[in-house]
């Protein structure tokens, strides 16, 4: 006679594992007799994956976690979402962060929100927020302060440490930061407004884009850039499938980063890809990610593979700004790239400046801002990371020259430019620094945070991206395609000045419709 099951109670972390082993395909049962549990609670946290996800993603710390066995709400949920929301945002800008400060915020956010009762904002109430979501530490007094050189060393000294016991190589250690974009936006000769794109005669419009840049600390390998636009489709795609882009592309409604995508992204993308390359260098399959604190950063214990061995580490909010590697000019530099290549295209193809905006299109900027990644050198990833792994240059042997694009350099382009003959070197800068400190993450206002803990949604932004959503997909097949070939590579045998490499890339092109032709034939 089999005995009683003793009850178990899982902690937060057992059901993040369980969630991932059900999506790497593991069966409701065999999860049942690893754990000890039901197969009814297996189904239980399938079905509340995303709120225990969300719940873990917020956490501040990993080893909480593990003891958490529950997602008790607050009395004042409403207060509780809005403070949480508030403090991401004040972690992820390195502000200081008190009790003070907190139990102020918090009496603010309660009478803002038109809560009944009076609220005491106490050293017990304080206590139990951080218990919720497993928040390290709020000082009693002020952090540290943005910049604190001491800050700085302290955290370098630390994480070399870490990485000499974890017997990390520099190949094995990565950064990713997000940025925004303003991909349609071109100079002006009177002057630049922040996302939009101001030429006479036309109406301004504003398109903007998160982008994510990630690569290791030798800046030998780039992953493809991490793109998120507002559209799941949008119209310049066309046929286009989006595993075929240049780029990771996901879609928001408002084109922000957020934890469900930078979950998928590591989970789906970094990993693999990270495990593919230091296979082929012939090193451990083991990684870290070093990352600020974004709002849009889950958890560690969120941002770790299955076996374990890739795996997240934040750097501490006082000094990311400072050392962060992909801050230090190398984002800086792609969009100097960028908005040089645009111009110069437009140059190419002898267009007015008006029409050559019209034209331009998501996926024009896509491939663009790939190419723009692409031009950033090794070297360049490497030094951004001297403070934090200061001899990596000298490992690598890393000693050529990084072209960059100065303000001389598009003052040149533009001289050459219809209608910006005369932009001014001040205007220049302005236009290329204009995204300057735009975040990859959504900032709320005092208001949008209270109408977001209030469940309110904006719907307008709900509408603006339908409007944007293709047209049913026209499939092209291969003999159309073959034939579009054909017709090109005549087109470019009849002029006399196209050189050699344009006809001999067309061949190549050619050869590879053909053999997927005769693999489609053979297959039916």
């Amino acid at each position: 006679m089999s005995g009683k099951r003793k009850r178990v109670v899982l902690t937060i972390k057992d059901k993040l594992d369980i969630i991932k082993k059900l999506e790497d395909g593991g069966s409701s049962k065999q999860l049942a007799v690893i754990y000890g549990i039901g197969e009814t609670t297996v189904r239980d946290i399938r079905k509340n994956k995303e709120k225990i996800i969300t719940y873990a993603s917020s956490s501040d710390s990993t080893s909480l976690l593990a003891k958490r066995k529950s997602m008790k709400p607050s009395m004042y949920e409403e207060l509780d979402r809005a403070m949480l929301e508030w403090f991401n945002q004040q972690r992820a800008r390195g502000n200081p962060i008190s009790g003070p400060i907190c139990a102020k915020r918090a009496e603010f956010f309660f009478y803002a929100l038109g809560m009944d009762g009076d609220f005491n904002p106490s050293a017990g109430w304080l206590t139990r927020f951080k218990q919720r979501h497993s928040i390290r530490e709020i000082n009693i007094r002020n952090e540290r302060l943005n910049g604190d050189e001491t800050a700085v060393e302290d955290f370098c000294n630390s994480f070399r440490d870490f990485i000499e016991q974890e017997n990390l190589h520099p190949e094995q250690i990565y950064n990713a930061d997000e940025t925004g974009l303003f991909w349609k936006c071109l100079p002006s000769r009177t002057s630049v407004v922040k996302g939009k794109c101001t030429i006479p005669g036309h109406k301004s419009v504003e398109e903007r884009v998160t982008i994510m840049c990630c690569a290791n600390a030798t800046g030998l390998h780039k992953l493809k850039l991490c793109v998120v636009g507002k559209a799941k489709k949008p119209r310049s795609f066309k046929s286009t499938d989006t595993l075929n882009l240049p780029v990771s592309y996901f879609s928001q409604k408002g084109a922000w980063m957020d934890l469900s995508i930078f979950r998928q992204w590591f989970d789906k993308i970094f990993v693999p890809q990270v495990r593919e390359y230091l296979r082929s260098k012939g090193l451990q399959e083991k990684a870290v990610l070093l990352l600020d604190n974004s709002p849009t950063h889950p958890n560690e214990n969120v941002l770790r593979s299955d076996d374990g061995q890739i795996f997240a580490k934040y750097l501490p909010p006082n000094v990311a700004s400072l050392i962060q590697p992909l801050d230090q000019g190398v984002i800086a530099a792609m969009k100097r790239n960028y908005r040089a290549g645009l111009l110069q295209n437009n140059l190419e193809e002898g267009n007015d400046l008006k029409s050559f905006w019209k034209k331009l299109t998501l996926l024009d900027a896509l491939y663009e801002i790939s190419m723009a990644w692409n031009l950033i050198k090794p070297v360049s990833i490497s030094r951004a990371w001297k403070q934090i792994l200061p001899h990596v240059e000298e490992k690598e042997g890393l000693d050529f020259d990084e072209e960059d694009i100065s303000v001389g350099t598009v003052a040149t382009i533009l001289q050459h430019t219809k209608g910006l003959e005369n932009v001014t070197t001040e205007n220049i800068e302005k236009w290329l620094e204009i995204d300057s400190t735009e975040p990859g993450y959504e900032v709320l206002t005092d208001s949008e945070i209270i109408r977001r803990a209030q469940g309110q949604t904006d719907e307008s932004s709900e509408n603006e991206e339908e409007e944007i959503e293709l047209i049913p997909e026209k499939h092209i097949n291969h003999a159309a395609a073959l034939q579009w070939t054909e017709s090109l590579l005549d087109y470019l045998e009849q002029q006399g000045d196209m050189i050699l490499p344009d006809r001999l890339v067309i061949r190549k092109l050619r050869a590879t419709i053909r053999n997927k032709q005769k693999m489609t034939n053979s297959s039916q």
